[in-house]
């Protein structure tokens, strides 16, 4: 089981190994913001995990193990920012997704999938939720 702080670091190694060839310890320090030993560090932890393959200085490889959890990673987010966009959430969802994904468990991230799917496939179950918010929200006012 991973920290928050290397699912971090795992996670937005699998984002750039979408989109690029080599994925660098810079590239990863600069999305995070924090100090190259910092980056190595975590590298390190993951490699131990078999998430990767690093050697210092090399590339970042991930293993099919990270590979396979990166992209849980990824769609987690993804899943808990598209949850707060049904529910009309008003906060910054990338922020907020960040702030819970690592706090949640799996079986409530499942439910939660289960529940966006069913709002995106009813229609008039999320017209209802939207008509007593707004109800809601002019009662309040």
């Amino acid at each position: 089981m991973l920290s928050p702080s290397l699912e971090d670091y795992l996670e937005e190694i699998y984002r750039f190994s979408l989109s690029l060839d080599t994925v660098r310890v810079t590239d990863i320090s600069k999305k995070l913001k924090v100090a190259l030993p910092s980056v190595t560090k975590a590298l390190y932890k993951l490699r131990e995990e078999s998430y990767i393959k690093y050697e210092r200085y090399g590339e970042i490889r991930l293993t099919d193990k990270g590979k396979e959890f990166g992209h849980y990673l990824v769609m987690r987010n993804q899943l808990l920012q598209e949850f707060l966009g049904l529910i009309c959430s008003k906060g910054n969802f990338a922020a907020e997704a960040e702030a819970i994904e690592h706090y949640l468990s799996t079986v409530t991230i499942d439910a939660i999938e289960t529940l966006v799917e069913f709002m995106k496939n009813n229609l008039s179950w999320q017209q209802a939720f939207n008509d007593f918010r707004d109800l809601k929200l002019r009662k309040n006012c």
